[in-house]
């Protein structure tokens, strides 16, 4: 039987290594995937949950692999229609996709919490894991930037991530916590992977949780973290400029400080092999594995490399 695994997790980049796990574990029932919350919004009335969807959507196969997000296949005629009305326009949401944002937000409206709703999308996909957002509460991400105050999404989607990023808030934290699955999913995981995603705005956030950091420091699970930062730049998304903008080496190394307290390894690409001593002087021990996804056999490949360091330098025991 497979070890229990928990990854953190946000949207493209997480959601390929999700799969991975997705793939090589069995009964797939180990693995729980938590999503990052922070780039929820409100459009049209409806509750949007972009980076759970986007998990939701890949670990059931449905995921438009062009884009990395929406599902595959989808029109968009509604949001097209509404924006020639005069409604906002700079969010695409899909006419399939629209009927995932009308069930959760029916569902909000009954009392029903987030973590329940997202168990039931993921049961009504067929997935055989466990997806849960990070807390239960709102606690949306907001971007100082040299334009002023926006939301994630408006930083993201609406300005091309143009503006220069000055401050990073996260709105309700004080309110927030974690919910009792999510605890009792990392008491019990063997592997706790902080998944390649931006460090600020997508892991960032679920780090950001009151009391979060502290059960990760309380699991015995082997903690590991994998660089999003390749050769000097992010895969996909402005992680590398927003690291730059807000004071940060633009390095796995750099990256290695934002989550060192929470963290026993780091995994780093061949590429960046050179690193390595810098990390280890950090207190933690290093991994060199390729980590760039680029397909399904990749993203296996990364998952297993991943599960060997349990045997490598974990703490022995993969209930």
């Amino acid at each position: 039987m497979s070890p229990r695994v928990t990854i953190l997790s946000g949207g493209v980049g997480g959601a390929k290594l999700a799969l991975g796990f997705y793939e090589v574990l069995e009964p797939k029932a180990r693995l729980t995937v938590i999503a990052n919350t922070g780039d929820d919004i409100s459009l049209f009335g409806l509750c949007i949950c972009p980076d759970t969807d986007i998990l939701l959507y890949t670990l059931a196969g449905l995921v438009n692999l062009e884009t990395g997000w929406g599902l595959a296949g989808d029109t968009f005629h509604a949001i097209r229609s509404a924006g020639r009305l005069g409604a906002t326009g700079w969010f695409n949401l899909g006419d399939r996709d629209l009927g995932t944002h009308l069930f959760r937000t029916e569902l909000l409206a009954q009392g029903v919490s987030l973590t329940e709703i997202t168990r039931r999308l993921a049961a009504a996909l067929g997935l055989g894991c466990a997806v849960l957002p990070m807390c239960d509460s709102p606690m949306p991400t907001r971007v100082v930037t040299d334009e002023g105050d926006l939301h994630l999404q408006e930083y993201l989607v609406r300005r091309r991530a143009e503006p220069v990023v000055k401050a990073l808030r996260c709105e309700g934290a004080s309110g927030a916590r974690p919910g009792p699955a999510l605890a009792q999913a990392i008491a019990e995981s063997a592997l706790i992977v902080l998944a390649p995603s931006n460090p600020l705005i997508s892991i960032g956030p679920i780090l950001a949780v009151p009391g979060l950091r502290e059960l990760l420091r309380l699991s015995p699970a082997l903690k590991v973290a994998v660089s999003p930062i390749v050769g000097g730049q992010s895969l996909k998304g402005p992680s590398d400029r927003m690291l730059a903008q807000l004071g940060h080496e633009v390095s796995p190394l750099g990256v290695a400080r934002l989550y060192r307290d929470v963290l026993d390894a780091y995994v780093i690409d061949i590429e960046d092999g050179a690193d390595r001593p810098a990390i280890e002087a950090l207190g933690l021990r290093c991994a060199v594995l390729p980590t760039v996804m680029r397909d399904l056999a990749a993203k296996r490949a990364l998952a297993r490399g991943l599960l060997m360091l349990l045997d490598g330098f974990g703490p022995g025991d993969p209930r």
